[in-house]
């Protein structure tokens, strides 16, 4: 059934003031844009970036499966943007964002396993704010970039800390299979000049810093990606990572809580290291 079909309670009014939008299913419902109130959830009719209508809630929030809250057409990352993250690596500090991109493969909600590969021997973690893009975008004026923001939500830019040493670019290292945990909701309503970001491995804190200490900051960021390439709706800009990033292991459960978004977190489990059963000869 698709969500045009789907029989609606009472609308509730045009969106303009919610502030936790979701994707989700239920055993019964297929995957859909919705909302939440107070523990509820209820359906959005429409696009969540345009002109939409919300429904009244109809579902608790534990009787729905949280999907990723959004279907970018893209991931754009940057790098270093906190000084003490690039300290920790011994690099100077970037004169202008280093921006890289990720597959939309990698990404997975809250409460699914990161993998940890077994081509590689150290997987990091990195706790992020992210921005969801609300309007087509570019060329954009660091005044323009608020207009074109849905929301912000928390990512995970998991990284395989040997693989990037040893490849010097970016790409397979971030870019397997479960390494961009994102969730567990979109907050629209959110003020990101001074939010607490926090990572917690199982119940030990491995970073902690705030968006205050960002390089570049949002509008900045926002601004000068739509320069090199146009920002769609539901694209997603992960900002940077505070210092204190660290291993996973098989059996973790890794938590990121940004202050006013909430948490995200997921299990952490190892694949097969002897897997996959074919391996290329590049010789």
């Amino acid at each position: 059934m698709r969500s045009d079909q789907l029989s609606y309670p009472p609308a509730a009014d045009i969106i303009n003031d919610i502030m936790k939008i979701i994707r989700f299913k239920t055993s019964f419902t297929p995957p859909q844009y919705g909302w939440i109130d107070q523990n509820r959830v209820g359906m959005i009719q429409g696009n969540p970036y345009g002109e939409s209508r919300r429904f009244e809630p109809e579902f608790d929030l534990s009787q729905v499966e949280l999907l990723v809250p959004c279907e970018p057409s893209k991931l754009i990352a940057v790098g270093q943007n906190y000084a003490a993250h690039a300290n920790e690596f011994n690099n100077d500090i970037p004169a202008y964002p280093l921006i890289f991109l990720k597959p939309t493969s990698a990404l997975i909600a809250a409460g699914q396993p990161i993998i940890l590969p077994p081509q590689s021997a150290r997987v990091d973690h990195e706790a992020e704010l992210a921005v969801v893009i609300k309007k087509s975008s570019r060329w954009l004026t660091i005044d323009e970039a608020g207009a074109s923001i849905f929301g912000f939500t928390i990512a995970n830019d998991v990284t395989a800390r040997d693989l990037q040493q040893q490849d010097g670019q970016w790409t397979r290292a971030k870019g397997f299979d479960t390494f961009c945990p994102l969730g567990p909701w979109i907050e629209t309503e959110f003020t990101a000049t001074d939010a607490m970001i926090s990572c917690h491995v199982n119940n030990s804190l491995r970073q902690m810093g705030s968006t205050r200490d960002m390089i570049f900051d949002i509008y900045q960021l926002v601004a000068y990606i739509s320069t090199v390439m146009t920002l769609n709706p539901g694209d997603v800009i992960l900002t940077g990572t505070p210092a204190g990033v660290s291993p996973l292991e098989d059996g973790d459960t890794v938590s990121i809580h940004i202050e006013g978004i909430g948490s995200l977190i997921n299990p952490v489990i190892a694949q097969n290291r002897t897997q996959p059963s074919r391996k290329i000869n590049l010789d």
